[in-house]
């Protein structure tokens, strides 16, 4: 990992950190996808995304440094289980994880703008 590899704490407020951690664990729940879709993510499959998942959410816990890749991969996945009513969480968001639509939008975007540097080299590219 180089220097463009923060830990959570260097670059999220620590409620960004556990929104983040939130949503991934939607994958393991109400969340579904196609093992294509999981593939566009940057996973093997879907059984990979889940079980990626977990490692992610420990990492973003325990504050260790976090590759650019698998930075892409939370920022993608968070964006797709918050938004996606086929593959997400969708309208069922709040009931799900407890935060409402207009406080997890502020977040991302907050997400978002403090992790461009990190993930640019993804943009339009498939985590990999």
């Amino acid at each position: 990992m180089d220097e463009n590899s923060p830990r959570p704490s260097q670059v999220l407020a620590q409620s960004e950190v556990e929104l983040l951690r939130r949503a991934l664990l939607e994958w393991g729940g109400p969340a579904r996808c196609s093992d294509e879709l999981a593939v566009a993510i940057g996973f093997r499959d879907f059984a990979d995304l889940v079980e990626e998942s977990r490692r992610l959410r420990e990492m973003l816990a325990k504050d260790v440094q976090i590759s650019r890749v698998d930075w892409a991969r939370i920022v993608l996945g968070v964006e797709i289980v918050f938004v996606s009513d086929l593959a997400g969480s969708g309208v069922e968001w709040a009931t799900t994880t407890g935060f409402g639509d207009e406080v997890t939008v502020m977040a991302i975007r907050s997400v978002q703008r403090k992790l461009a540097g990190v993930v640019r080299p993804y943009y339009g590219r498939r985590p990999q």
